[in-house]
């Protein structure tokens, strides 16, 4: 039932052009070169230090590694990244 209706919601946003993140529920990534990380429609974060940040989407655990890491804004709907960004990795 949860894949066609998420099948369902594809679609719609096909034939409407509307952003798939929005109407999927999904995490959209941005990364500026490997200094910035920005992270919108997140379900909080999980565990942070300047080395590892994980946070929590509708996918499953996103996994930032890195060095001198700095959360620079925690929004409700979006978390930025400063610091030297090396892998993200998802985990569903």
């Amino acid at each position: 039932m949860k894949n066609r209706m998420e099948n369902f919601k594809y679609n719609i946003s096909e034939a409407l052009e509307l952003p798939k993140d929005v109407v999927l529920d999904l995490p959209k990534i941005t990364m500026i070169g490997n200094i910035q990380l920005n992270i919108s429609n997140h379900k909080g974060i999980v565990e942070y230090t300047q080395e590892i940040l994980r946070i929590n989407s509708s996918i499953g655990i996103i996994k930032v590694t890195g060095n001198s890491m700095e959360l620079k804004t925690i929004l409700s709907e979006e978390i930025i990244v400063k610091g030297n960004i090396e892998k993200i990795e998802i985990y569903s």
